[in-house]
């Protein structure tokens, strides 16, 4: 067995995108990854906080990448910061054997598990340290162990010359055979130790030693690894009396001795067992007010696979994440506030992650994260794999509607001429098949529509989602109308916000609808023309982009019109 050196960790840092990724999320993250990987630092991988949709399968069907796996929640778990081997013991462990433990590995205490395993308690080095600590005024107490003749012999590694029940557990009391023969077996009567229950050590004094057979001692232990005459061996098999022979001196062998003591009536039942599914931050404070020195973490078998102390629930997240194309808590993977962020790659507006240290930082006015990261690997002097180069297309034709969205900058142009021939493909070939992969409307729910690509925004304690879906005219859209604004509604109350729009946006003429729920100071004050016979519904001529357009635009909503009621 083994303790407290392996942790249930992963040196993994895993890159998610924001919440209901988009193509530029999925993209940015592959590709990220594969630049890294290209740089040397083999730690990243490209993983997903949410679900994919019809546009991103095109896009990896198209060109060979698997889905990055799902990650949907980062929140520090037991299973995080616990050891997860362990050394332990069992209530037949003696003194010796846990104090050897504790004392190797520097460890208060020590598991108690039976032989399947399950946690029976704990022993710690104050319980063994009370047991083990002479106490002067109780001269019985201190020479008392708790122990069968079996454990007394590994303790010492002895010589067995005689044995009897060696595996029964007693109450035996040990003395040292050092006074004269006359007087030696008064104090047995004296403090009420039978001869039956006594421990006897002595050298090669041979009249102590036929004394102690005599009045048939439990057992006779002879020291410095002395020869024993065969007379005696004879007479202590006759008499019952077990006999063995220690390599140490006297006093040596009296405290190995006493270590032999089972350490069962040490053990405390009351520990506190987790599961590793547990969440750190509940934990805390269950065991605020508790000074065991260790807690158990079991399966649902209830078999130990862990251990942890308090300093582990306060050391820092081990776990790691690298987040792209978002960088406001709201969108992040659940649990991101509550690890290490290393770095942030975006092209949006600044949001409120702090880091307890400084990290990699880097924000771009540009039409997407794929920008980024592709302009990353041409100022590295590294060409990307025609996947790479691929996914890094697909992800600036998606965010700027093939360099029609406002956002575009002359970057996107000239990464798009680049990749082209590594890719083998033209943007317009790309373009026309992103764009045709399917109405999400027609190949989701009202619900998942509205979840798809959405984005939760605050404004100090104001908060909204954008949700934001692209088709290929108006008609699918107006086929579902109303069970979009209902799937909206439900949304936005679900999730306790302000308010709620879904901005659907034609490519082929690159104007939008705006669907709004929620807060009605808010929909009044909006100023685009609404769509006759459809309150909720406004038209948006010429705009197209999420984050360049409409949530400057409803910012500006928000502060113009304060804090609206019922907030």
């Amino acid at each position: 067995m083994q303790l407290f050196y392996t942790f249930i960790m992963s040196n993994l840092i895993h890159i998610l995108g924001h919440k209901n990724p988009d193509a530029d999320a999925i993209c940015s993250a592959i590709a990220y990854e594969a630049l890294k990987h290209a740089l040397g630092e083999t730690d990243y991988v490209a993983a997903r906080c949410g679900n994919s949709n019809a546009r991103i399968d095109t896009i990896l069907d198209r060109f060979g990448l698997p889905l990055p796996k799902f990650v949907g929640d980062v929140t520090p778990r037991i299973e995080d910061i616990m050891h997860s081997q362990v050394y332990s013991v069992t209530k037949e462990s003696t003194f010796a054997e846990a104090l050897e433990l504790i004392d190797t590995h520097d460890v208060r205490a020590l598991p108690v598990v039976d032989a399947d395993g399950k946690v029976e308690g704990s022993v710690s080095i104050f319980d063994l340290g009370e047991a083990f600590i002479p106490k002067p005024k109780s001269g019985r107490e201190m020479r008392r162990v708790y122990a069968s003749i079996s454990a007394i012999i590994r303790s010492l590694n002895a010589e067995v010359l005689n044995v009897i029940d060696p595996d029964d557990q007693e109450d035996l009391y040990v003395r040292v055979g050092a006074m004269d023969v006359r007087s030696f077996g008064k104090h047995h009567k004296e403090e009420g130790t039978p001869a039956e229950d006594s421990i006897i050590i002595v050298g090669d004094r041979w009249d102590i030693q036929e004394r102690c057979i005599q009045l048939g001692v439990r057992l006779l232990v002879i020291t410095g690894g002395l020869e024993v005459d065969p007379e005696v061996v004879e007479r202590a098999k006759l008499k019952g009396v077990s006999l063995i022979v220690s390599p140490y001196d006297s006093a040596s062998t009296a405290w190995i001795i006493r270590t032999a003591t089972h350490i069962d009536r040490l053990v405390d039942a009351d520990v506190k067992c987790f599961l590793p599914e547990d969440k750190v931050s509940s934990i805390k404070n269950r065991v605020a007010n508790c000074n065991a020195p260790l807690y158990m973490v079991v399966n649902e078998h209830e078999e130990l696979v862990g251990v942890f102390s308090k300093s582990d629930l306060l050391r820092p997240s081990r776990k790691r994440i690298a987040l792209v194309d978002h960088n406001e808590l709201a969108q992040a993977v659940n649990g991101a506030d509550q690890v290490q962020i290393t770095e942030i790659i975006d092209h949006h507006r600044l949001g409120n992650v702090p880091t307890d240290q400084p990290i990699l930082f880097m924000n771009r006015p540009v039409g997407s994260t794929c920008s980024i990261v592709a302009d990353l690997f041409r100022s590295h002097g590294l060409t990307p794999e025609p996947s790479i180069a691929g996914v890094l297309m697909s992800g600036i034709i998606s965010d700027t509607l093939l360099l029609n969205s406002p956002t575009t900058t002359p970057l996107e142009g000239e990464l798009l001429e680049w990749l082209s021939p590594i890719a083998g493909i033209t943007s317009e070939a790309l373009a026309e098949l992103i764009f045709a992969s399917g109405s999400v409307i027609l190949s989701s729910s009202p619900e998942t529509v509205i979840r798809s690509d959405c984005k939760v925004y605050c404004e100090g304690d104001l908060r909204y989602s954008v949700s934001q879906i692209e088709e290929l005219g108006f008609d699918n859209f107006w086929s579902n109308v109303d069970a979009l604004e209902q799937a909206l509604c439900d949304y936005c109350e679900a999730e306790s916000l302000l308010f709620s729009v879904l901005f659907v946006t034609d490519i082929n003429t690159q104007n939008s609808l705006l669907v709004v729920a929620g807060n009605h100071e808010l929909r009044d004050a909006i100023n685009y023309p609404h769509i006759k016979g459809h309150d909720t519904i406004f038209e948006l001529q010429g705009v197209v982009s999420r984050k360049k357009q409409l949530i400057p635009y409803l910012s500006v909503i928000l502060k113009s019109v304060g804090s609206p009621s019922g907030v």
